[in-house]
């Protein structure tokens, strides 16, 4: 086994929070939704996507090394958004919260002396500054905009791609 228990234990745990992160933005999507701020929606439902994605990369982490995976129950995630602003600093708090814990599973690699695993974890390290930068991006976007937030839609539109636009270029 190329995993210690310390470690297997803390990336579960981290397998659960992906998932009640993509929990979260399908909520802050269903938000925008409801509103008719459609590109904002798919913004948010996209990053529901990559955090699933990012559950299923720790998933085959812990298989690759010879752990067993164990998945911890999912809180309940927040749904009751009074505005964009406040949907969207929700998801800014959350990549700060994420920021966190992959930081955490870096300090056991690290103090593990897990080459294998740091490897992995600077991936996560690395995604987490983008995370972090483009809720901020949005969240002053927001704030800039204030009610009107046509014109941030526009401005998402075009600056900030969707997933898909992505994944097509």
């Amino acid at each position: 086994m190329l995993i210690s228990k310390k470690l297997e234990t803390t990336i579960n745990q981290q397998i659960g929070n992906e998932f009640a992160a993509s929990m979260q933005y399908i909520h802050i999507a269903s938000y925008f939704e409801t509103e008719d701020l459609l590109h904002f929606a798919q913004l948010f439902f996209d990053q529901a996507d990559e955090e699933r994605m990012h559950a299923m990369k720790f998933v085959r982490y812990i298989l690759d090394t010879g752990g067993e995976v164990a998945i911890p129950a999912l809180p309940e995630s927040r749904h009751d958004f009074k505005n964009a602003e406040e949907a969207v600093g929700a998801a800014l708090e959350w990549e700060i919260e994420v920021t966190g814990q992959v930081n955490a599973l870096m300090d056991i690699a690290v103090e593990e002396k897990d080459y294998i695993a740091q490897e992995f974890l600077g991936w996560f390290v690395t995604e987490q500054l983008e995370e972090v930068s483009k809720m901020s991006t949005i969240l002053k976007i927001v704030r800039r905009a204030g009610e009107d937030l046509l014109m941030a839609e526009t401005y998402i539109m075009s600056a900030l791609p969707s997933e898909a636009d992505a994944a097509a270029a």
